[in-house]
């Protein structure tokens, strides 16, 4: 007698979809966060701050007068600047702060692959970062209550804003996937961040200075005599042109470094808003009016003939037109800054990633 067999086909558990896998990682993080009361501490720090930049911007700006443009705009740099300061702290360890207490390899022999466990720190450390955005709503909102802020100040401003808290999010994170100690990490958070906000300024200084191209200018003055002419005016002649040989730095050369500074990507993207003057509102307008006006070509051979000061009327350009005749460069500063986040988490997943080929120094398996 003699049986059938039956082949039968194993189950495999799957796991989780990939985004519920990266939902219960950001869950995770976030839950450990909130825990305690530090964080809590945190924001309200944070928020007594902003309060007290509020308050100090009510009374240098008159904004009860001219409105809340100028006050908007400060706010929205100054969450940027202490997210810059706290955020780093937060996601800078994020991944080999795990390894050093022995949670990261528990994590990774479960069904969470690795895409999940970085994507899922890094949304999370994002929206920690949101987090001082949303702790500044009240004071933002009170400075669009004064009024003199369009809407398309206030939404593109803060859609820029949320981006590059992502992107300090996306850097820490990543930093702490590819450096083993999570003091090296958030060390080397902080240096990144400061070389694209303070660094681009260093440079572009450094480098307009350190190239110059020798000018001149020329200089006709009056020379008045001590007698009066028949009518009581005084009498006067030319002088011999006077002709001085200088240098002249050419920013113009390196304003393309300023593209990827933080604040300048903010401040040019937010749409330009001007008074009858052709002076700007609000902060965004001076840095981007400033930005802009480095790209325009000096003068190198230049003169004054003080002589036909009359007959000539010398027109300046406002800066409503140097704004509108430059090029606006924020697209290429935040491509270059989303292309160093995604660079980062995909240089952390390889690092990450399990089983691994080989191990750096000192690197805790278990």
């Amino acid at each position: 007698m003699s049986a059938t067999l039956t082949p039968t086909t194993p189950t495999t558990d799957s796991g989780p979809d990939f985004w519920g896998g990266v939902r219960l990682i950001i869950g995770l993080e976030l839950r450990q966060r909130v825990r305690g009361v530090a964080w809590y501490v945190l924001l309200g720090v944070f928020f007594v701050i902003v309060g007290l930049v509020t308050v100090l911007l009510w009374f240098a700006t008159n904004a009860i007068d001219s409105g809340g443009g100028g006050m908007f705009s400060t706010i929205i740099f100054f969450v940027l600047l202490l997210a810059s300061l706290v955020s780093p702290a937060l996601s800078g360890n994020a991944i080999n702060g795990d390894r050093d207490s022995g949670v990261l390899a528990t994590t990774q022999v479960t069904l969470i692959s690795t895409w999940q466990l970085v994507l899922g720190k890094f949304f999370a450390a994002w929206l920690t970062a949101l987090a001082f955005l949303a702790a500044a709503l009240p004071f933002l909102l009170f400075a669009v209550v004064l009024g003199q802020v369009s809407l398309g100040t206030i939404a593109v401003s803060t859609l820029v804003l949320a981006l590059e808290l992502g992107v300090i999010a996306a850097i820490g994170v990543g930093l702490s996937g590819i450096q083993v100690r999570p003091l090296f990490s958030i060390v080397t958070t902080y240096l990144v961040i400061a070389a694209l906000s303070v660094g681009t300024l260093i440079v572009f200084g450094l480098a307009g200075l350190a190239t110059q191209t020798q000018g001149t200018f020329t200089m006709t003055q009056r020379e008045y005599s001590t007698d009066l002419n028949d009518n009581g005016i005084d009498e006067w002649t030319c002088s011999t042109p006077e002709v001085t040989v200088r240098s002249v730095p050419r920013f113009d050369l390196y304003w393309g470094v300023l593209a990827a500074n933080p604040y300048v990507v903010l401040a040019d993207a937010a749409p330009g808003t001007f008074d009858g003057n052709g002076n700007p509102k609000d902060l965004f307008g001076w840095i981007a009016v400033g930005v802009r006006s480095a790209q325009q070509t000096p003068e190198i051979n230049s003169s004054y003939d003080d002589c036909a000061r009359d007959a000539e009327e010398v027109h300046y350009p406002t800066a409503e037109e140097i704004y509108n005749s430059a090029v606006p460069s924020w697209f290429v500063g935040l491509s270059i800054h989303l292309l160093l986040g995604a660079g980062a988490l995909f240089w952390a997943v390889k690092r990450t990633d399990t089983p691994a080929k080989r191990l750096p120094t000192g690197s805790r398996v278990a």
